[in-house]
């Protein structure tokens, strides 16, 4: 192999890094390399990575790999011992440009593991973000703009904080910048991404707020026809986000919320920073400002000391919170976490819990869908015959349409999980 290769594990915004590296390394002239991006949310993701290196290591057995992302950042040390790695990254170092740059011999010394201390407030390592803006994830449709990185906070369940350090916000100014040139180069939609974009602004001198940054971006960028947000958290929203829903048509009513669980006992022992009153208050809001808003969630079933009644609490959430779009997940110890260290569900209790949120979920997605069938949707195009309508609905076209375009679509028919749609008259 001659190019360089990025393999990415986990979220979103690994997704998003992973671009920002592939940039990197190809600015940098480096050849004959695979880059793993790792996730560590789980000891299962810690394993999968480091399978995913030797399969890796046998496929490519002349490449030089370099391993950076997460789990890189937590236990640099496993990484480093494999023969078949050559260099460990933190997730600093990753969004380097001068970290990519080709070396003669990386050896056993310390250039081979270049990870800092990502909690150190002070050091030069914790300099603000820089504007990094990526087009081509999904063609030349959405582009993510990562306006947040870190996280201030300790659920007993994550290790990701110490995985990506304090909460640090790019200033408004810089991530208007960057709205502007993608707005500017064609694509049609920008959802703002981060560790924690609830926080966003906490960090800053006059400590600007997500909703006060959404404002500023319409207000000062009209060519830009969607703004979308990444995972919120329903315990921290704050007024000018709810104004700009109801005010603005061009913010997407589509919010996917960090939840983790409906039942108070299970937030207060996940340090969670709102109770199932709160969720619920706030996705009422929500649907006062906008009333056309659909809503998404994470959730975490089989937490610890979790019981039936417990988790019937969350499973009734689907429901009493209108949840839509599911992202479910059964518990996994995480060690160094406090969570591990409580009375654990049985496995076979976690999985079954699942199935039952999921089927949940898929029917929650269904009655949604087919609520949708007869009307008129603005749909972005993914592909030939492929997008995505303003509440995130995935809609199949019976016509062809560019890739980036914005089309009026009538809703044919619906799916157990996507849309049917035909050219509006």
């Amino acid at each position: 192999m001659a190019e360089t290769r990025v393999i990415t594990l986990g979220c979103r915004l690994n997704a998003f890094e992973s671009e920002v590296m592939r940039r990197h390394a190809s600015a940098a002239g480096l050849k004959d390399t695979v880059i793993v991006n790792t996730c560590t949310v789980t000891a299962e993701a810690g394993r999968q990575a480091r399978q995913t290196v030797r399969r890796l290591r046998r496929r490519n057995p002349r490449a030089r790999i370099i391993v950076t992302g997460c789990a890189a950042q937590i236990d640099p040390g496993a990484f480093v011992a494999m023969p078949e790695v050559d260099q460990v990254l933190g997730n600093t170092e990753k969004m380097d440009p001068a970290a990519w740059r080709p070396q003669t011999d990386a050896g056993d010394g310390a250039e081979r593991l270049r990870v800092s201390d990502i909690l150190n407030r002070d050091g030069t390592e914790q300099r603000p973000l820089e504007g990094f803006s990526v087009g081509g994830l999904e063609g030349r449709t959405r582009a993510f703009a990562q306006v947040q990185q870190g996280c201030d906070h300790r659920c007993t369940f994550c290790i990701v904080p110490f995985a990506r350090g304090p909460s640090r916000s790019l200033p408004a100014g810089a991530v208007i910048d960057q709205v502007r040139r993608l707005a500017d180069t064609g694509h049609a939609e920008v959802v703002l991404t981060g560790v924690d974009i609830s926080s966003y602004g906490a960090d800053l001198a006059k400590r600007p707020t997500l909703g006060s940054l959404v404002v500023r971006i319409l207000a000062e960028i009209p060519e830009l026809r969607r703004l979308r947000l990444s995972t919120v958290d329903p315990g921290n929203f704050d007024q000018d986000l709810l104004r700009a829903f109801a005010e603005e048509p061009r913010l997407m009513p589509h919010l996917h919320l960090s939840l983790q669980s409906a039942d108070n006992t299970v937030l207060k022992r996940m340090r969670r920073r709102h109770d199932r009153a709160g969720a619920l208050a706030f996705c009422e809001a929500a649907r006062r400002s906008r009333p056309d808003v659909v809503f998404g969630a994470d959730l975490i079933v089989g937490f610890p000391t979790e019981s039936d009644a417990m988790f019937q609490n969350t499973l009734d959430a689907v429901d009493d919170l209108g949840l839509t779009y599911l992202h479910v997940f059964p518990y996994s110890p995480r060690p160094d976490t406090p969570a591990a260290r409580m009375p654990q569900v049985q496995a076979a209790l976690r999985t079954e819990r699942a199935a039952q949120l999921r089927a949940a979920g898929e029917a929650a997605l269904a009655r949604t869908l087919a609520g949708r069938v007869g009307s008129i949707a603005e749909v972005l195009v993914e592909d030939g015959n492929r997008g995505r309508s303003r509440t995130y609905a995935p809609v199949r076209l019976t016509f062809e349409a560019a890739a980036g375009a914005v089309v009026g679509t009538r809703i044919a028919d619906a799916a157990a999980d996507h849309l049917i749609g035909t050219k509006a008259a």
